[in-house]
């Protein structure tokens, strides 16, 4: 079905991705998340709009995944109160119209989880360099702490 080219070019890829989440920070971590959840419901839309059913429930289903098996279980619901709660909530909800929106075959519910998803992901690169000061911070050796 693929050539060697396209199999080796596809491994590169996946190496590529892996050494890119390999190497990245908890912050970055989830803003790849945030990346995957939106790119597989693109893809869940342009298969609805072709008609191409089991690539549609596919996206739509690591989309799912991504929200539930990522995002939502990423949260810390000690340290995170009532904002992780309330995030805890949202994946909830968005993980629910996601299947709603494969059964109905609903491009408006896709829509409207990739808004939510734009939403916090444009918090969250909001946060970046808050969160880069606070990871270098708890990185650096307190003062009178090198040895020799």
């Amino acid at each position: 079905m693929f050539s060697p080219a396209q199999s080796g070019a596809s491994a590169y890829a996946r190496v590529g991705v892996e050494t890119g989440v390999m190497g990245a920070s908890p912050h970055k971590l989830i803003e790849l998340l945030y990346q995957g959840a939106r790119q597989a419901i693109a893809q869940a839309r342009m298969h609805l709009q072709a008609g191409n059913v089991g690539p549609r429930c596919e996206a739509i289903a690591k989309a799912i995944r991504i929200v539930e098996s990522g995002l939502q279980l990423a949260l810390n619901m000690e340290a995170g109160g009532e904002i992780a709660q309330r995030l805890n909530a949202l994946y909830s909800y968005m993980a629910r119209r996601l299947l709603e929106a494969n059964i109905n075959q609903s491009e408006t519910m896709l829509v409207e989880v990739d808004g939510l998803l734009a939403t916090l992901e444009e918090a969250w690169l909001g946060i970046a360099p808050e969160a880069a000061r606070m990871a270098e911070q708890s990185s650096a050796p307190a003062a009178g702490t090198w040895t020799r």
